[in-house]
């Protein structure tokens, strides 16, 4: 008997032996014990690892020295303990505080541990979940940015629909005009009316152009652009954007320049600048707008440089990096949506050039964006704002009897002899007729060949014939990427003879 207990004793002192080798040895978990009090009992090596204290150090310490200060003050730590002895169980994800003061996100479970029906103390384990964390939350951000994408992208189709189909509305309506002008000669009453129609002909076109541009189905239409006129020209809006509180400056060197950009896309990114700006004074401040010429030297391209400066916050050098970043926002969700840099970044290398930003923290930020200068050779092939006669047929290719029917119009005006087709495949059987000195065909069109396809199909067959594409809205449109010329619709009169007059013979 006396042999048999000796076992016992053995055995249980090997089997404590063996599991406090192993609470101990456990290096991914803190497994430690509390007093009924909340002071550490016991500390194995994962306590170590994790939390940075030695058992000598942490042992006989208040297990309260774990928790941030706002969790001391709130009266935490207890009432973990007090959870836990009522509800036998306290589970936990939460900030906790490591030795030297670096905070990670911990999972915490606390169990009490009850002897003879007394508490004697506590269980409590720790892991270190930061990186599952920041996976969670960062594939949570891809899902919130898909949802934002797939919301854009709906909205897109939306406008761009919409926007497509009101910018034919505003073909009839502006190339119908200049019939209307020359029949109601001088009756001043008549002039202020078909003025007054035309004023909101342009206006309505410029907001198409916007919606399309928040679509992003806005086909690029570059153009010599005045800078320093642009920026005055925008003055008005950009003051009324920026608020009461941010003061906003202008400085232009004289002499700038012209760049050869889209206009609605160079407005859209100078807004951006400056609300951006804005909202990174939230107490008030200076927006600076400045452009000067930047010549770097003979063998690089000279460029306008054009800067949005501000003396907010700045921004952090390790989120520097990422400001131009499609989604990218370090503003609360609903006050931004991370596109506004990006559009800038691809407005600017768009147009051949760069966008570029310094920054530092509390000192402000400077985005400068830097555009190829037009060279001055384009500015002899420029044709003026007139109507120039012409000779031949046009083979005018547009599904939309409405709009075919004004721009057959505008081209009998200029000269012209219309033959109109209402697709692809039957201008492929008008060509073979013969006759025609010029193809105008809008992009998009029903049937399983496009506008686009047209012209790349006639210029491998027909390669001299002259090839002009209108559009008001198409996806196909960003892949012409110059190898036709494209009048934007709703177009004018002059417009349109400025386009023949500049197509290749």
């Amino acid at each position: 008997m006396f042999k048999k207990d000796q076992q016992q004793q053995r055995d249980l002192f090997e089997s404590e032996r063996n599991f406090r080798l192993l609470v101990e040895g456990v290096s991914d978990y803190a497994l430690y014990m509390l007093d009924p009090t909340g002071v550490v009992t016991s500390w194995n090596i994962g306590g170590q690892r994790i939390k940075g204290y030695a058992p000598a150090e942490i042992i006989g310490q208040h297990f309260s020295c774990f928790y941030t200060d706002i969790d001391r003050a709130n009266g935490k730590p207890l009432r973990a303990l007090r959870i836990a002895r009522e509800q036998g169980r306290y589970e936990e994800d939460g900030w906790r505080v490591r030795k030297g003061g670096t905070f990670f996100w911990a999972s915490v479970v606390i169990d009490p541990i009850y002897e003879d029906g007394k508490l004697v103390g506590f269980a409590k384990i720790t892991r270190d979940i930061t990186e599952r964390r920041e996976a969670q939350l960062k594939l949570e951000r891809m899902h919130q940015q898909l949802a934002e994408s797939q919301k854009l992208d709906a909205l897109g189709q939306l406008t761009g629909g919409v926007a497509h189909d009101f910018n034919n509305l505003l073909m009839i309506v502006s190339g119908s005009l200049h019939t209307l002008k020359k029949a109601v000669g001088n009756d001043p009453r008549c002039l202020r009316a078909l003025s007054a129609i035309e004023g909101a002909t342009k206006r309505g076109a410029s907001l198409t152009s916007q919606l399309l541009t928040f679509a992003r189905r806005q086909s690029v239409n570059p153009q010599a652009v005045d800078v320093a006129e642009q920026i005055d020209a925008m003055r008005e809006v950009l003051d009324s954007g920026v608020g009461n509180a941010v003061s906003l400056q202008i400085a232009v060197d004289p002499g700038v320049w012209p760049v050869m950009v889209d206009v609605t896309e160079f407005e859209t990114a100078l807004v951006n600048l400056v609300i951006n700006a804005r909202d990174a004074m939230t107490g008030g401040g200076v927006i600076t707008i400045s452009a000067h010429n930047d010549t770097p030297g003979e063998a690089e391209t000279e460029h306008v440089a054009i800067s949005v400066e501000d003396t907010g916050i700045g921004i952090a050098p390790d989120v520097l990096g990422k400001v131009f970043d499609p989604f990218f926002t370090t503003k609360p969700i609903g006050k931004g949506t991370g596109l506004g840099l990006s559009q800038v970044h691809g407005f600017a290398h768009q147009a051949g050039g760069t966008v570029k930003v310094a920054s530092e923290l509390g000192k402000g930020t400077k985005i400068t964006i830097l555009l190829p200068r037009k060279e001055p050779a384009d500015a002899a092939g420029d044709v003026d704002a007139v109507e120039t006669g012409g000779s031949g047929t046009v083979l005018l290719v547009e599904d939309n009897p409405d709009v075919a029917a004004v721009s057959t119009g505008l081209l009998e005006q200029l000269g012209y002899t219309v033959r109109r087709v209402a697709s692809a495949e039957a201008a492929l059987r008008e060509i073979e007729l013969d006759g025609i000195d010029l193809v105008f065909s809008d992009i998009v069109m029903p049937g399983k060949m496009d506008g686009l396809g047209l012209a790349h199909h006639l210029k491998a067959v027909r390669p001299g014939l002259p090839i002009l594409l209108t559009s008001g809205y198409s996806d196909s449109a960003r892949n012409v990427r110059g190898d036709f010329p494209i009048l934007r619709k709703p177009y004018e009169i002059h417009e349109l003879s400025q386009a023949i007059a500049k197509l290749p013979r």
